[in-house]
């Protein structure tokens, strides 16, 4: 779905953003070196960055890839649950409180950026949809 993708999307695009940045710093010392500048200068500069490059490689492996879902296994995990629409509607806490574990809903608050990160896990059991799991992720953006 269109809004999908957010937590993990974001910290892949964290981890993507350092990786650019160590492979352009290392671009930077490698032409430095080709232009004369004494490796022995660069040398430790050079390591870090390989390291710093190796980590953010190593961490984008192993970050979880976002799962897309088509609109109709979407609504079918909906329609799982029971009773979303009337629980939410009904404005009793509990029952509110409820759906929001059941649809593991998490928010997170970014001062910097004024934004909520609004992220879910539904877990259904309904074969329909292979009884999985998947993160859906939106985010609002506060203003003034």
């Amino acid at each position: 779905m269109a809004s999908q993708g957010g937590a993990h999307a974001t910290g892949r695009d964290a981890v993507e953003t350092r990786l650019a940045d160590a492979e352009s710093r290392l671009r930077r010392h490698q032409a430095a070196v080709e232009a004369g500048v004494d490796p022995a200068a660069v040398v430790e500069a050079i390591n870090a960055v390989q390291a710093e490059r190796a980590a953010a490689r190593a961490e984008l492996q192993h970050l979880p890839k976002a799962a897309v879902i088509e609109a109709a296994e979407a609504y079918a995990r909906l329609d799982s649950m029971d009773d979303v629409a009337r629980a939410l509607n009904s404005r009793t806490p509990e029952r509110i409180t409820q759906v929001y574990r059941d649809l593991g809903v998490q928010l997170h608050y970014d001062n910097k950026k004024e934004a909520v990160l609004v992220t879910g896990s539904p877990r259904v059991s309904n074969v329909c949809v292979r009884g999985a799991s998947c993160t859906l992720t939106t985010q609002l953006k506060l203003h003034s």
